[in-house]
């Protein structure tokens, strides 16, 4: 259950290599929480996830540059299994999609999505994160499990 290593598919960093990749949260912070700025995402993200497992939540996929060797990410993504969720425990921040995800990214430092939603026309959130923008070659992403 441990973060894989990083493989260099021909764009700017490292990556996660090709599939979806079990792993901890611990596991996640002792790789990729290892600036001052990377720790602060990562609190940003344990409090979506926090939220997440309040409202019902098993499964989060983490993606993003905060998952790959870029020295300064912007944010992370991350999108979560509907399964189990309970409407009304679930912080409405992690529904607002409107003016760029504004309100997730103030409370989180990130972006959430429902990962079986439709992110580009075509693919889930998923199947949409399993794909490098800069290359097109497949990567990973991981998945943690909140139970």
């Amino acid at each position: 259950m441990k973060v894989p290593a990083l493989v260099d598919i021909g764009g700017p960093w490292p990556v996660l290599p090709p599939g979806i990749h079990d792993t901890t949260l611990a596991d996640v912070e002792k790789v990729f929480a290892s600036t001052e700025w990377r720790a602060k995402l990562f609190d940003g993200l344990k409090r979506g996830i926090d939220a997440l497992k309040h409202a019902g939540c098993k499964t989060v996929y983490l993606d993003g540059s905060f998952t790959t060797e870029k020295p300064k990410p912007q944010d992370y993504d991350a999108c979560w299994e509907m399964a189990g969720v309970i409407d009304t425990k679930l912080d409405p921040v992690l529904l607002d999609f409107s003016n760029k995800r504004e309100r997730q990214k103030r409370k989180f430092l990130g972006e959430f999505f429902p990962s079986g939603a439709v992110a580009d026309g075509r693919q889930t959130f998923v199947e949409f994160f399993q794909n490098d923008r800069h290359t097109g070659k497949s990567k990973g992403l991981l998945r943690i499990q909140l139970v």
